[in-house]
């Protein structure tokens, strides 16, 4: 309806991809720091993050329709098409940042995203690789090492 509103509602957004972005930044460090106990919520406070954005994004999409409508610009212009459409200096500038902040946010939680992809991927294949070779030389203390009889402890015992 009108520009204050849109703005209002980047100012929003904003706000949760910041906030997305910090959650973000808490699971990278619980996963270098190798605290897996911990990765399920962090995972569940960034879904919980990303549907608040969704709905943030989704308002501010018919909040941009009614300002492109009032532009005489198509429903479904680009924010980047409104800011270009908007004739007051002040506003512009104020579109312009919002604009800015939003892309430059948006290219961090990729970049995090693909970095703690990168390290979740490598921590499945050395914990695959561990239990592969727990399971070819797998014994307990009841049997005997295949060639010996003494019945040495091992790293994974599953009878005790």
């Amino acid at each position: 309806m009108t520009l204050n509103s849109l703005t209002a509602l980047l100012w929003r957004e904003r706000e949760l991809l910041d906030l997305l972005e910090f959650k973000m930044e808490e699971q990278q460090l619980l996963l270098v720091a190798g605290k897996t106990q911990w990765l399920d919520r962090a995972t569940r406070e960034i879904d919980t993050v990303v549907e608040k954005v969704s709905a943030a994004s989704l308002a501010r999409a018919v909040e941009s329709a009614e300002v492109a409508a009032s532009l005489n610009l198509d429903g479904d212009s680009t924010l980047g098409q409104i800011t270009q459409a908007v004739t007051e200096p002040a506003w512009r500038d104020i579109l312009e940042n919002h604009l800015s902040a939003l892309r430059a946010t948006a290219e961090r939680i990729a970049a995090l995203k693909d970095t703690n992809t990168t390290i979740l991927r490598g921590a499945q294949r050395a914990t695959q690789e561990t239990l592969a070779s727990l399971d070819s030389d797998t014994y307990t203390y009841d049997q005997p090492r295949q060639g010996g009889s003494d019945p040495s402890p091992r790293l994974l015992d599953t009878e005790l």
